[in-house]
Formats: C-alpha cells, structure tokens, sequence
C-alpha cells in the first residue's frame, strides 16, 4: 500500500516538474515582444483596479456636510430647517445632530448633514472625528455679533483651514452669514473681506511655528500663499460667502426661513 502511494506521489511531481519546465521552454521561444504585450496589459489591468478601489472609496466615504461654528450662531436651527422645512426649538449642542438630507435637484443626491458643536471645549474632538469625512463645510457665522466675534470665528476658520487632512481633502467651504434677520447685520461682502484680514493676522503670528521642509507642523499647513496677503481665492477649494436667515424674519418664527442660497449650494455639491 505505501509503496504505491509513494509511486502515485512520483508520478506527480515529475508530472509538474514537467510542466513546468514546458512552460519555460515555450516562453523561451515567444515573441519578447508579445511577452512585453503580456506583462505591461496586466500592469495596465493591475492599476486600473487599484485606481478605482481608490477613487470609488473616496467618494463613498467623503459623503458628509459638516455644519460648523461658534455657539448660537444658528447651526442646529439651519440643521431643522434644511431637515424638516420649519422652526424648530434649540438649545446649545453637546453632541453631534445628524440625518440623511436628500439635495433639491434633479440628481436626488443624499448627503449626510452633520451638526457639530460650537463650544470650545467641544470643537476640536467632533471636528477630528468627522473631518475626513467631510465632502463641505458650511461655515456657519452669526451676522449680528460678528463684529464682537470676528477674532474667534477667524481663529476657529484657521484651525480648519490649516488641518492637514481638510487641507489634502479640499472640501468645499461655504460660509452661511446667518441672522440676516436682524438690523445692522454684517453683509457676506463684508464679512468676507474682515475675515481675510483678520486671518492674515493670524497667519503672521502662528506661521513662525511652521519649520518643517514641506511646510507643515503639527498637522497644521501654511495658510494662502507666501509672500501675498490672504484671500479665500487662495485656497484649495471652492470657497462662497452666502447670505441667509435661519428664523422667519419680519413674521416671526413661524415665517419661512431664507436659506435659498444654502440649499443651491448643497444641490451643486
């Protein structure tokens, strides 16, 4: 009985040994240049699959508008009104507020809106948690305290804007000039050209902490161009300043809210 299973076994390996030595043989007398053909079509093949695992995943991991901001600058209530198409009642989050929000356009597309917390205390951790999946950032300022504000908005913008990760993914940021309500607002013009001031401040006095060869440290990168004052055209993404008003205006907070220009700038993402 052993004797023949140790025969069967020879058979088999001499069998391989066999075929393999045919195979190189064969190759042996190919075309190089039909073996070339061979090898650079399954390299293209190879590629093409790595390719796309990497472009497929990112989009459907990037699948995320974040709606960020100080305390009380509007953010739950734009998060009711995109949501539910009326006022809702809100009070300071200590946790994120997130639903599937399906865009007004002919594509249907379905993001996942996410609330973050304005408190400073709370900001950086939700901020860390969902910034790699952000596909936007709805920037949300509170129009009628932003001039008492516009130092710790400009500071809580930079953070963001020098974040490795939000730098290398370039999500589109729209800043929401929220309250447009109430009299003697700040217009999106405005606001727009006193944040770029105030973070080109801000940029002067952080960037000296920045001394690594492909000018970053700490997970942070250099804001805007060197040797050229700040502007939002600068950055890697696409930037808007949209004007806007989470309550019902002159009717109260029954009246429809004006948050057109947000919901067009979510259509188009």
């Amino acid at each position: 009985m052993d004797e023949t299973v140790s025969l069967d076994l020879a058979v088999e390996d001499f069998s391989s040994e066999y075929d393999i030595e045919t195979l190189i043989e064969k190759i042996n007398y190919e075309d190089p240049a039909f073996l070339i053909g061979i090898l650079v079509s399954l390299a293209v093949v190879i590629i093409t699959i790595v390719l796309l695992k990497y472009l497929l995943g990112s989009k459907t991991t990037r699948n995320a508008v974040l709606l960020v901001g100080l305390c009380d600058s509007g953010k739950t209530l734009l998060f009711s009104r995109l949501l539910l198409g009326r006022f809702k009642r809100t009070q300071t989050s200590i946790a994120e507020n997130s639903a599937i929000y399906k865009a007004k356009n002919e594509r249907g597309n379905s993001w996942t809106l996410v609330d973050l917390p304005g408190h400073e205390s709370l900001r950086p951790q939700f901020v860390e948690r969902f910034k790699a999946s952000a596909r936007a950032l709805v920037f949300v300022v509170d129009s009628a305290l932003f001039q008492k504000e516009v130092r710790d908005v400009a500071e809580f913008l930079y953070s963001l804007l020098t974040d490795s990760v939000v730098a290398k993914n370039a999500p589109s940021l729209l800043v929401a000039c929220n309250k447009q309500d109430i009299r003697m607002t700040k217009s999106a013009k405005l606001i727009q050209q006193q944040l770029e001031k105030e973070l080109n401040t801000l940029r002067v006095t952080r960037s000296a902490t920045l001394t690594s060869q492909d000018g970053s440290v700490g997970g942070a990168v250099y804001l805007g161009k060197k040797g050229r004052d700040f502007e939002f055209s600068q950055l890697p993404m696409r930037v808007e300043f949209v004007e806007c008003s989470a309550r019902g205006g002159q009717q109260g907070d029954e009246g429809d809210a004006d948050i057109d220009a947000l919901e067009k700038y979510l259509a188009k993402l």
